[in-house]
């Protein structure tokens, strides 16, 4: 069994941390010992650690799950520049790609590997992972497995099949945000061995959670950002809005970008790296952005409407104030909330009858008959079958989601399936082409300056990127390529926009689709539950924000903040001896006895002779006792 000095060892080398954080020790340990272990660590925690440091320690291959392309990417890129071997395998890599690095894997090339959860069913995934030394399994976002939790992904049900065929590996289930029911949901779901649990405290005594009401939110962002220094993301609900905001921060001074997943990789890579780099200030994003986002010093984070739940709040909250130092997360709110998000809740639950409706119609619009379509895919142009059924694509999503759930399709909307070129004619016959048009010939070199391989395989382009180091227009250089594509000079994919439905069992009478009650009115009746703490939260007026969180995420006892909005209105509403009493009472509510300089110290706000005044009035009241050195409270 390795030491704790040897793990402390590769967290200097490879990390340049001299100690572990909180429970990451703890995690690492259990993991190497071979238990199943669930981690439950808030945003900026420091989960990456905890499976990275015990991968380069054991033996073998740590597999990764995790359903984040774009973090998959940043995280192996990272562990490359530590020079740590990683590698992973994700939806738009070529057959041959995944070949290789799988059998990179085997042969000892490989020590993390990154797989979407979708991936770990394919015939060519089990049939390497055979040959594949795997130390331990790692599930991120280990939430998603459950039905419970705000983020359920019916991909994650599958990974609990992985361990049949990787009998005695221990797996490490990671998340930022879990319930005491998802806790112990997830454990279930994973098939672990025996419960074993290793939770951080949700508290963040350094981040002030704001409420605010305002029917101009845009004005009262403008506001907070006037009023406080320092970096900001604010977080809207479209991408409509990213841009907007952006653009009218930048017009009143205050220097902003924004962010959102239909942005090229390109553009936000650049965006993100301005940001980073402190060239821009203020980040405008969905909540495509943040996932594997290390800035510490983030001093705003603004939510300009209320997200669907508290999970998926604390989470993007959590992203301010990670260096310590004081940090505020701040929630604009008005009187049309409280209806949206109700409205909201329900959203995603239409009708089982329409539900039976869209199945029927997405059979008709691809003609597959009754008994067939088992294992056939089909690319799903959402726009062309709203129009000819007469339906709205929100709903048919929704459906389509629930559809999937009860197992009947896969519904796959990959963001990541990138334009596709290789070149049809050798090196040397591409110096001998004439009557190519000026922005052809310079595409033709642009290609062959930026892209590797692309006369052996199929390499991954992106037309936004291309336009920008030619000078063009997006849409000339997507022209172009068909046009060279006609030539036969190269072969080209366009990027595919559309999704993907896959039978995953033969198509079934409309009548006899069934739609579980665990599927539809247990998760729409959860659905409502977290929408109504969402409301809670944004409503109360007497409750500590952070205390609301930490009861919440099932910690008991919490202490008031003195930070959020709801604190620093009842300590204006109290004069200066109630609020020493109250702060010492609070101070000394755990049991452990504490001295007069430790009473004095915890609290600058408290002056010395309203300390000593409300120390007495305590003892009069026998609601403390004293030895003459320590004070103990006698209610704790």
């Amino acid at each position: 069994m390795r030491t704790e000095d040897y793990y402390k060892e590769i967290l200097r080398k490879y990390w340049g941390y001299q100690d572990f954080r909180s429970i990451q020790l703890n995690i690492i340990q259990s993991i190497a010992e071979g238990r199943d272990t669930l981690g439950l660590m808030p945003t900026g925690g420091g989960k990456s650690i905890t499976f990275q440091v015990p991968a380069l320690a054991m033996e073998g291959v740590c597999i990764v799950i995790t359903p984040l392309i774009a973090l998959m990417k940043d995280q192996v890129a990272n562990l490359k520049k530590r020079h740590i071997k990683a590698a992973a395998v994700y939806s738009g890599m070529t057959r041959e790609q995944i070949i290789t690095t799988l059998e990179n894997c085997i042969f000892g090339a490989v020590k993390i590997l990154y797989v979407s959860p979708e991936r770990l069913a394919s015939n060519l995934f089990l049939t390497k992972l055979r040959h594949i030394n795997v130390s331990f399994i790692t599930v991120d976002e280990a939430h998603c497995i459950t039905q419970w939790g705000y983020d359920f992904r019916p991909s994650y049900l599958k990974i609990a099949n992985i361990r049949q065929h990787l009998p005695g590996k221990p797996i490490l289930a990671l998340t930022a945000t879990a319930t005491p029911a998802v806790v112990d949901d997830i454990q279930d779901k994973l098939h672990f061995r025996a419960k074993n649990v290793f939770s951080m405290s949700f508290e963040r005594s350094n981040l002030a959670y704001i409420v605010r009401k305002t029917e101009n939110r845009a004005a009262e962002m403008l506001h907070i950002l006037n009023k406080i220094d320092g970096c900001a993301i604010i977080y809207v609900r479209n991408r409509k809005e990213t841009k907007e905001l952006a653009e009218f921060l930048c017009n009143n001074n205050v220097k902003a970008t924004f962010y959102h997943a239909g942005l090229a990789d390109s553009i936000r890579d650049e965006r993100q790296r301005e940001w980073q780099s402190d060239k821009i200030r203020v980040m405008v994003a969905t909540n495509a952005f943040g996932m594997g986002i290390d800035k510490p010093d983030v001093r705003i984070v603004i939510h300009i409407e209320a997200p669907d739940c508290i999970e998926s709040y604390f989470q993007e909250a959590g992203r301010a104030g990670r260096d310590g130092e004081k940090a505020y997360a701040i929630l604009l709110t008005n009187r049309s909330d409280i209806a949206r998000l109700r409205k909201r809740a329900v959203a995603d639950f239409p009708d089982k009858e329409y539900i039976r409706k869209v199945y029927e119609h997405v059979a008709y619009f691809f003609q597959i008959a009754v008994g067939s379509g088992y294992g056939m895919a089909f690319k799903f142009n959402i726009m062309k079958f709203c129009r000819n059924f007469k339906h709205y694509p929100a709903m048919v999503e929704a459906a389509l989601r629930i559809l999937e759930q009860a197992g009947y399709i896969e519904y796959n909307c990959n963001d990541d399936a990138k334009s596709r070129v290789m070149f049809d004619l050798r090196r040397d016959e591409l110096y001998r082409l004439h009557n190519n048009s000026q922005l052809e010939d310079k595409l033709i070199e642009t290609l062959l300056r930026n892209y590797n391989g692309l006369f052996v395989d199929y390499g991954m382009v992106d037309e936004d990127f291309l336009s920008h180091l030619i000078g063009c227009e997006e849409t000339e250089v997507h022209e172009c390529l068909k046009l060279l594509a006609r030539k036969h000079i190269i072969s080209y994919i366009p990027p595919r926009d559309e999704p993907l439905i896959r039978y995953v069992q033969s198509r079934e009478l409309t009548e006899r689709i069934s739609i579980p009650y665990y599927i539809y009115e247990q998760r729409l009746e959860k659905s409502k539950e977290r929408t109504e703490a969402m409301i809670s939260y944004m409503t109360c007026e007497t409750e500590c924000r952070s205390v609301m969180l930490l009861e919440y995420f099932g910690e008991k006892n919490g202490k008031r903040c003195n930070m959020c909005d709801v604190c620093t209105s009842a300590n204006d509403d109290e004069d200066d001896m109630e609020y020493a009493i109250r702060r010492i009472m609070e101070y000394l509510s755990d049991g452990t006895p504490r001295t007069y300089k430790e009473l004095r110290d915890f609290d600058h706000k408290i002056e010395t002779n309203v300390l000593a005044n409300a120390l007495d009035y305590l003892l009069s009241e026998e609601k403390v006792t004293t030895d003459g050195i320590h004070i103990t409270s006698n209610n704790a």
